[in-house]
């Protein structure tokens, strides 16, 4: 199954994805000089001070670039990982690199080097106690700045929704025209039309900060039968919902977090294609987490429509990674002729 996966312009709310910036990069060789600086002036120290700092700046310069290129190379894995575990793995390829570089250095300066104080062992344990100090201070300062960044996403999050407020009446005024095409042919139709509107929008204007996954699932059924409505033959809803998952229906996620995606399907891959196509929803369990898959078949016979700013995904998105403390997020991608729209909401949020 080949997968092509489109830029992605939200991918700054990743939390490995600032290491790879150019301003990142100068701030880990700035602090590894001043750590090697810090050692240097150590009361304690003996024997030529040049010297010492050029071999601790060296040692520790290789230490960090050493880290950041097994995270570099691990980047695929870490992709959907939360920021919690993003951590963890940066704390072992921390203390990896210490031992990397201290075998390095034994196999080959061994000779050149005189022995270090203590012997290579004793050197190895205080590079590892140092780099751990080093790796726990920096998870604090990372906790700190993940933090302000959710606060960040919370005010963002709220200029999304007051965007998307004024964006709702456009299927409002969609699904009243088809109600009144609809009220003399098919009063039953209508009335059921109504219905479904009022409780998608009672659950617009609610204020509640969740739902259970259930209730968010029926709501989007709602919306879809609405929209069968309008569409008619041109729209296929496809559902594919385990038959056990009643046990996972209880588990909470922000309401209207699945039917915007669900709308992002219609509004770019059946409304522009002539001959109109499917949205599937599916819910399936990974590990340690719940995937919900909303996929669309791509337009044709038509044009595709732009893609915008892409303001109901990037709401959905930014919710979900405030709910669940980074730890879950919403993916695209196209596989096999289908958009694939991917929420993901961990076991232990």
């Amino acid at each position: 199954m080949a997968v092509r996966r489109p830029p992605d312009p939200h991918a700054a709310t990743r939390p490995l994805d600032t290491l790879w910036q150019a301003g990142t990069l100068v701030w880990v060789v700035m602090a590894g000089e001043a750590l090697a600086l810090l050692l240097t002036l150590a009361p304690g120290g003996t024997g030529d001070r040049l010297a010492y700092f050029g071999m601790a700046s060296f040692g520790i310069q290789w230490i960090f670039l050493t880290t950041l290129a097994l995270l570099y190379l691990s980047r695929r894995h870490l992709a959907r990982s939360g920021p919690v575990v993003v951590a963890r793995v940066a704390l072992v390829a921390l203390l990896a690199s210490t031992w990397l570089v201290v075998a390095l250095a034994w196999g080959t300066l061994r000779e050149l080097w005189p022995m270090p104080t203590g012997g290579w062992v004793n050197l190895a344990l205080r590079l590892t106690a140092i780099s751990l100090t080093v790796g726990l201070l920096g998870l604090a300062a990372f906790r700190a700045q993940w933090r302000a960044r959710q606060l960040a996403l919370r005010a963002k999050q709220a200029e999304l929704d007051a965007l998307q407020a004024r964006i709702r009446p456009h299927f409002l005024f969609n699904a009243l025209n088809t109600g009144i095409a609809m009220v003399h042919a098919r009063p039953e139709a209508t009335e059921r039309l109504l219905l479904d509107l009022s409780d998608l929008f009672r659950a617009a204007i609610s204020g509640r900060e969740r739902v259970t996954l259930a209730e968010e699932l029926g709501l989007t059924r709602r919306y879809l039968e609405i929209e069968e409505l309008r569409f008619g033959d041109r729209l296929e809803v496809r559902w594919q919902v385990p038959g056990d998952w009643a046990g996972e229906g209880e588990r909470p996620i922000p309401p209207l977090s699945i039917q915007p995606l669900v709308e992002n399907a219609i509004k770019h891959g059946i409304e522009p294609s002539r001959s109109g196509g499917h949205v599937a929803v599916s819910l399936r369990s990974g590990p340690g987490a719940i995937a919900i898959d909303v996929r669309n078949s791509l337009p044709t016979g038509g044009r595709r429509t732009s893609a915008g700013h892409g303001i109901g995904l990037s709401a959905v998105r930014s919710r979900i990674q405030v709910f669940t403390g980074g730890e879950g997020g919403v993916e695209v991608s196209e596989v096999d002729g289908e958009h694939v729209a991917t929420l993901t909401l961990p076991l232990q949020s």
